[in-house]
This record gives C-alpha cells, sequence and structure tokens, in this order.
C-alpha cells in the first residue's frame, strides 16, 4: 500500500489560552477543559488515543496512549481559520490579516456600495445568528445587504436567499474580496445566506468563503507539485482558494465530511487527505452552545473507530485545531488557545510530542513523511514517532 496522510482539523477545539491570550481578550478561555467542565463528554476514542494526556489538557488522561499526543503554539498573531490553517500548511504570517473592531472604514463601504450598486446595513461587529435577526425584517423590506464582521478578519455578508439569490450574494463576495487587499487585508470575505420571515431567520448550508490566495508556497503546493493527490474536503479549497488542491469535495457539515473522508480512505484515492470539520466552531462555539459543542465532538468520537479502521497500515492520521472557539465564555468570537495534536498510525510509535513552537510542523512532517524531505519551514517530528 502507498504511504498517506491524512489531517483532521476539529475546528476551534482549542486546549488551553496561549502566552499572549490576554492581548486578544481571551484570559480564561480553555476550549475543550471548561466545556468539559460544564457537559463531561462521553468521547472514549480521543481519550484512549491519548488527548487527556496533553499538558494541560484538564481532560481524564488514558494510562496507555495508542497515539502520539501535543499540542501546538501559533507562530502567527492571530486565531482565525485561515492563518491557522497556513500556518499549519507551512506558511505562518509575519503581519497578520487585520480586524475591525468599530466594523469597516466609511471609505470601504462607500467603495463596495457603489460597486454592488445598493446601501449595506449593519457594518458592526455581531453575532451571525443575531445580526440576522435583529435586521433581517429590514433587509427584506429594503433589499440591503448585512454586513459583518468579529473579532478574526472577516468581512461577512448575509442576505436572504430569496432577496438577493446566492449568485448574486457570491457575486458580492468576489467584489468585496478584490477590495480588501493591502492596507486593508482582511483573511476571508464569507456569503451567510439565510432563510425566514418576520423576525425567524435561520442561516442554511450555503456559506461560502473567499479567501485570499496563499502568499507563498505551502505544503499542499509542494506535494501537488510532486504529483501526489492533495484532496480538500469541507471549507479546505475556500481557505486555500483552490491552491493546491487537485481534488475536492465541498462537504457543508461534520457528517458529510466524516464520510467523504472514510469514502477516500477506503477507495485508497488520494495521497494527502485535508479535512476540516466546521460544525464545533460554526454551529456551536460561535453560539455559546456548551451542550451542542459537546455533542459534536461526541459524535465525531464515535465515528473516529470507523475512520481508523478505514486506515491501511501505511497511512498517518493527525487530529488537531485551527484555534479556539470556548462556548463557555462571554465571547463568542475565536480565542487564541494551543491546538491539541494526536497523531495515530499502526507503524508508529505513541510518544509524547510536548509543545510545538508551531503549527507549521504538523505540515512538515506530513511533506518528510510522504516526500522524504522536510518542507522548509517548520521541524518536522517524524522521527520521534517513527
Amino acid at each position: 500500500m502507498k504511504k498517506r496522510a491524512i489531517i483532521i482539523v476539529l475546528d476551534s477545539v482549542g486546549i488551553g489560552e496561549l502566552p499572549d491570550a490576554a492581548d486578544f481578550g481571551d484570559e480564561g478561555s480553555h476550549t475543550l477543559g471548561n466545556t468539559y467542565a460544564a457537559r463531561p463528554m462521553k468521547i472514549p476514542n480521543l481519550l484512549s488515543l491519548g488527548l487527556g494526556n496533553i499538558e494541560n489538557s484538564r481532560l481524564p488522561a488514558a494510562e496507555r496512549p495508542r497515539a502520539a499526543y501535543g499540542r501546538s503554539a501559533e507562530r502567527t498573531k492571530a486565531k482565525d481559520t485561515t492563518s491557522g490553517h497556513w500556518e499549519m500548511a507551512g506558511l505562518p504570517m509575519d503581519v497578520p490579516f487585520r480586524t475591525y473592531p468599530e466594523g469597516f472604514p466609511r471609505s470601504v463601504m462607500n467603495e463596495f456600495e457603489m460597486k454592488i450598486h445598493r446601501a449595506t446595513l449593519g457594518n458592526c461587529v455581531a453575532s451571525g445568528t443575531v445580526i440576522i435577526n435583529e435586521l433581517g425584517d429590514e433587509h427584506v423590506r429594503t433589499g440591503k445587504p448585512i454586513v459583518y464582521t468579529s473579532a478574526d478578519s472577516v468581512f461577512q455578508i448575509a442576505a436572504h436567499e430569496e432577496v438577493i439569490p446566492l449568485p448574486k450574494l457570491y457575486k458580492m463576495c468576489e467584489i468585496a474580496r478584490e477590495m480588501l487587499v493591502g492596507e486593508n487585508l482582511v483573511g476571508r470575505v464569507i456569503a451567510r445566506p439565510f432563510i425566514g420571515s418576520d423576525g425567524h431567520y435561520t442561516r442554511t448550508e450555503n456559506r461560502r468563503d473567499f479567501a485570499l490566495e496563499p502568499i507563498a508556497e505551502t505544503v499542499l503546493d509542494r506535494l501537488s507539485g510532486k504529483g501526489l493527490d492533495v484532496v480538500g474536503i469541507g471549507k479546505i479549497e475556500d481557505i486555500f482558494a483552490h491552491k493546491g488542491l487537485t481534488t475536492v469535495d465541498h462537504t457543508k457539515n461534520n457528517p458529510d465530511g466524516i464520510e467523504s473522508t472514510i469514502r477516500f480512505l477506503k477507495s485508497g484515492k488520494g495521497d494527502f487527505i485535508f479535512t476540516n470539520l466546521v460544525d464545533t466552531d460554526m454551529l456551536y462555539g460561535h453560539r455559546n452552545d456548551v451542550e451542542g459543542y459537546a455533542s459534536c465532538l461526541e459524535y465525531f468520537d464515535r465515528k473516529l473507530p470507523e475512520i481508523i479502521d478505514a486506515m491501511s497500515d501505511d497511512d498517518l492520521l493527525f487530529i488537531t485545531a485551527d484555534h479556539g472557539c470556548d462556548p463557555t465564555t462571554p465571547s463568542t468570537d475565536h480565542s487564541r488557545e494551543y491546538i491539541p495534536l494526536l497523531v495515530f498510525g499502526r507503524r508508529f510509535n505513541a510518544v509524547p510530542l510536548g509543545t510545538l513552537e508551531t503549527f507549521a510542523d504538523i505540515g512538515s512532517t506530513v511533506c518528510e513523511y510522504l516526500t522524504g524531505e522536510e518542507f522548509p519551514v517548520g521541524t518536522s517530528f517524524l522521527s520521534k514517532i517513527g
């Protein structure tokens, strides 16, 4: 069997505040630990791999972990999805994306409104589920799209699918994406379509992310450049603006993403499979839904044996995250946290990995395993587990 590497990103499942968390207003954040304390989770398979053995996990430790285990700091001074995934793929950012805690400058909004030929609503920091119910009726009445942001580097456009059809909403996002560069650099423009009526609105699964193309080579580029099949599942293709990927499956939720990952594993296709499971972040973390967050992790845990059973003896699985989003804190935004790391393969050693200095160590390890060469950014830990 050929060698394959699989990264599964449990979106926002952080494992404790980073030393500079206070700079981001995230003191006290510990997504896994605080969630477990508030609502103990039945996650025996993750715990058996060693999730609770990670430093400061606040979870029960396994006597004999089945996987290598550790945590990683983020070098990029940020806590957003794009920078987290880019760094994991060997591209830390010296200058992080801009954030807009007071909303976007009037000059930006004037240009955007001129280009889309209509005024907008909002232009503030808001929870997406709250703002569509606050401004949804006015949006339906006027046809003005709702623009909002968060503590992360995002320009989000919400619109009712029957007021602004999806193609028009996506076109508005493309216009914003072209604008938000240079001094107004934004990590992602996000289409946030919704449905409903009379003050009762819900978001649909037709979200689409418009990210910048990575500004330098990533592990994905290196692997695909060597003729390997690089598979992106979930919103991976959006995060990397399709760059470096050879096969994509744009699943819309965790169950679909998990099933897609299992299908690829069983089929023998793909050399590197990169999966993002977004529900923990999008549906539960940002809504401070502790019960939903815990249940979502329990669902992944129940499916984990199927994932492992579908792996060949030469497959190497990395389970990790991209930032935190603690549902127990007052904030509804991402949190500046360490990410957990579990590395499982039948031919590999279950050893402690300690604390990695950068997410890029994960990508470098993938690169060395599949090509025999480390990526220039990050330090491979393959020799520790092999």
